[in-house]
């Protein structure tokens, strides 16, 4: 019954040489155990996993499903053996169930090979990412030639094999002798097999191991797992495996010999269960070493009952007309015919992904890439995410996550997408309570995005991704407890415990409002403010106060008591107040900089924090402008400072314009150097602030700029030019425009404030109320009001 290194012998097990993730592999398969009718299917794979199989037949099962193994005392060292419906184990184990024949996991157990020590990132063999060297070398790895001195170089059978037969590329070597033939002309279902073992077995006489020594190791185990099942079921044992193994396994080797290979080998203690996977994450880009290229692609050939490639392509066109391409029936037939005649012309048996491809690309796409992306990402590769049923063995963390995500209808899917959410219903706030818990827990299922038309703190924007790999941090996370919340309060705790700097308690203060946790609070406050009484720098006291101000306003939507918070933010804020104005003496380039943008931060949050100040700290704005006041008379602070100093103070109303003026016309006299004198223009109009237009509508500051810049010597122009770049860079197109306009016209049309932007297009020196007049009916049906004495009441 043997198909293996001798395909003329009939005594021995079944050995069925696979490529792992091939449906012609995975058709071959299901015929092959349809002929022999075996009484026992042995397949590779943990043997931990046995108990497994029978959820692979409840309805809630969908591939591509992965067994996940990770170690019970440090769950982050795991490994996956992934399975898609076109995978020839999980045919195997599927024909097994549904024919009530045994079946059974013969590779190496999990427990040693999560215990093997990494020698390399590419010792794996071909799994995905942490995962052991239990997957075979038949798929294209890395290709190399063979030397007698080179033992650890690792081979790529399928890549000999292409080069042997004159083929450049072994994917298509692949589809030309596996995906697009049949089972011959005599029909035989066990004649590829034989074909594909003596190839192998050729392989393996010239290259030994290949480099993978330890699937010496794997083949060992293999053996004895055979060996009992044939002294229990006879010879009527299939042996599902990659074809690289099947010369050893069909091999001679005597038991004592297997036995000494497999002593003493290291052990660690290990779970295992199922979890959904992805095509995104079956192919080869994502860095599974066994991967392939087109996952998508192979799944519809595995699924099409006939005629593959007209369906494929009639799929293309639907998707192509989702994104509102213009792509008819007519598409399809000529690029049906196209396939077909690439196909003939490359000798090729049957149309591929590549002649495909090249088709969609000539007549659905009209010779652009761009659309073609789209159909390699959402076709090609696919996003399609499996399913495992419930009853799954899962940590308890894991179980109350499925729980929660079906009481708050949010799916886990493979496709990016973003989600709205409006904190005042109840759903969307327990939706962002348990994504901000998760994201504590290290659980990245979500990032927080910019909402979109809103910057009220009711509203919240995600963009969601479910990874295979985020099941692992769930079962590193169960370490903290056995439910969302319960984990992410022990786990903040220890985080704020564990934080080296002041601004991470802050930040982690502000997530755990976020996530509504009110038993990590406390801890978290004490910390907080055990940390701010000790630390006396004040660029971390800039740092860390933003945070704790948006905490406040956080509070009022999620109905959290912050008035601890508030206590200790008034605190940090007095001490910035104090400790500010020395800070900024003797600074470079760099760090004023830096100090300009905590000052930008500061000023926000006191514009925040004013509004409800805690109680005993008094009028923190007027505090708060008596500072900038002090920084932007002294000379000793760089005037990259000194000038935001002034901005703000003229954008608080605290500052009249005249004012203002003539602190700029002092500092960009002849007597100030150059260099500083642009590092104050920075400051007061650059960074963003909208420096831009307050040069648009006072005519008198753009003056001072202009007289200045003109009359800098030739010698230090060069020097000032990146920071006059860097600020004047940063405005619309608009404002550019409108400024040079205005510089056109020269110095000498400049009049006083009064008489700003006279004679530009757009602007006047006195109010034009009759174009003001024009927008009145548009803005009473805006504020619904019935009257015009009605719009003035409420202006």
């Amino acid at each position: 019954m043997t198909t293996g290194a001798d395909p003329g012998t009939t005594a021995g097990p079944l050995l069925l040489g696979v490529r792992h993730h091939g449906p012609g592999s995975a058709r071959a398969v299901r015929a092959a155990l349809d002929a022999a009718r075996p009484r026992v299917v042995l397949i590779e794979g943990p043997p931990e996993a046995d108990a497994l199989i029978p959820l692979a037949a409840e309805e809630d099962m969908r591939p591509p499903v992965a067994l996940l193994a990770h170690a019970v005392d440090e769950p982050g060292r795991s490994a996956f053996w992934p399975l898609a419906e076109f995978s020839p184990e999980w045919v195997a184990i599927r024909w097994a169930l549904e024919h009530e024949v045994p079946a059974r996991f013969i590779d190496l157990p999990a427990t040693h090979t999560l215990a093997w020590e990494k020698e390399d990132k590419g010792d794996d063999g071909g799994k995905g990412e942490g995962a052991p060297a239990s997957e075979s070398p038949d798929n294209p790895t890395e290709p190399t030639e063979p030397s007698e001195s080179r033992a650890d170089v690792r081979v790529d059978p399928l890549a000999a094999l292409a080069d042997a037969a004159g083929y450049e590329d072994a994917e298509r070597w692949w589809e030309d002798v596996v995906e697009h033939r049949g089972l011959g002309a005599a029909g035989d279902p066990l004649a590829p097999f034989a074909v594909l073992a003596e190839a192998m077995a050729a392989l393996r006489e010239v290259y030994g191991s290949g480099g993978h020594d330890r699937d010496l190791v794997r083949e060992a185990y293999m053996r004895l797992q055979v060996r009992a099942a044939q002294k229990e079921f006879g010879d009527a044992v299939a042996v599902v495996c990659g074809a690289w193994h099947v010369p050893a396994l069909g091999g001679r080797s005597t038991v004592a010999a297997d036995r000494a290979l497999l002593k003493g080998l290291p052990k660690v203690k290990t779970d295992m269960t199922w979890v959904p996977w992805t095509y995104r994450r079956l192919a080869r880009a994502s860095g599974y070493g066994a991967g392939i290229d087109s996952p998508g692609w192979y799944g519809h050939l595995f699924r099409a009952p006939d005629r593959p490639v007209e369906r494929w392509l009639t799929k293309v066109a639907g998707l192509l007309r989702a994104e509102d391409r213009m792509v008819s029936s007519a598409h399809v037939i000529e690029a049906v015919r196209l396939a077909e005649t690439l196909a003939v012309m490359r000798g090729r048996p049957l149309p591929g992904l590549g002649e495909t491809t090249d088709a969609v690309r000539a007549v659905m796409c009209d010779g652009s890439d761009v659309p073609l992306a789209l159909v390699h990402d959402r076709l090609v590769v696919g996003d399609v995410l499996g399913e495992v049923p419930p009853d799954a063995p899962a940590v308890p963390l894991q179980r109350d996550l499925d729980r929660t995500q079906r009481r708050l209808r949010l799916k886990p899917e493979a496709l990016e997408r973003e989600l709205e959410l409006d904190l005042r219903k109840d759903t969307d706030a327990g939706r962002s309570r348990l994504l901000h818990r998760l994201r504590l827990l290290g659980v990245p299922w979500g990032e927080p995005v910019a909402s979109r038309g809103s910057t009220g703190t009711f509203r919240e924007t995600w963009r969601l991704r479910w990874e295979p790999e985020l099941a692992v941090r769930i079962a590193e996370a169960g370490v903290w407890g056995t439910t969302v919340l319960a984990a992410a309060t022990a786990k903040s705790e220890a985080d704020a415990i564990s934080a080296q700097h002041l601004a991470d308690v802050t930040a982690l203060a502000e997530r755990c409002l976020l996530a509504e946790l009110p038993d990590a609070l406390p801890m978290v406050m004490r910390v907080l403010a055990d940390r701010a009484a000790l630390d006396s720098d004040v660029g971390h006291l800039a740092q860390a106060l933003p945070a704790l101000v948006r905490s406040l306003r956080y509070g009022d939507v999620r109905g959290t008591d912050t008035g601890a918070l508030a206590e200790v933010a008034a605190g940090l804020a007095e001490r910035i107040f104090v400790g500010l104005p020395p800070a900024c003496a003797g600074l470079d380039a760099d760090a004023a900089e830096e100090i300009r943008r905590h000052v930008d931060a500061v000023h926000r949050a006191v514009g925040l924090l004013g509004d409800a100040p805690a109680p005993g700290h008094g009028d923190l704005r007027g505090r708060w402008r008596a500072v900038l006041k002090v920084l932007s008379m002294r000379d000793t602070v760089p005037g990259v400072i000194r000038g935001r100093a002034v901005r703000l103070l003229l954008d608080e109303g605290e500052l009249a314009q005249d004012e203002a003026a003539r602190l700029m016309g002092l500092v960009l006299s002849p007597g100030t150097p150059p260099g500083d004198a642009a590092a104050w223009i920075e400051g007061f109009v650059g960074g963003g602030s909208g420096g831009g237009m307050l040069l648009v509508h006072d005519e008198r500051l753009l003056g001072l700029v202009d007289a200045w810049l003109t009359g800098v010597p030739a010698d230090a122009f060069t020097d000032v030019l990146p920071l006059l770049r860097r600020t004047f860079s940063a405005y619309e197109p608009g404002v550019r425009r409108t400024l040079g306009e205005l510089v056109r016209r020269g110095p000498g049309q400049r009049g006083g404030a009064a008489t700003a932007g006279a004679g530009v297009p757009g602007f006047a020196a006195e109010l034009d109320q009759a174009r003001g007049n024009a927008v009145l009916p548009v803005v009473r049906l805006l504020l619904g009001l019935d009257t015009d004495d009605d719009l003035v009441g409420v202006a």
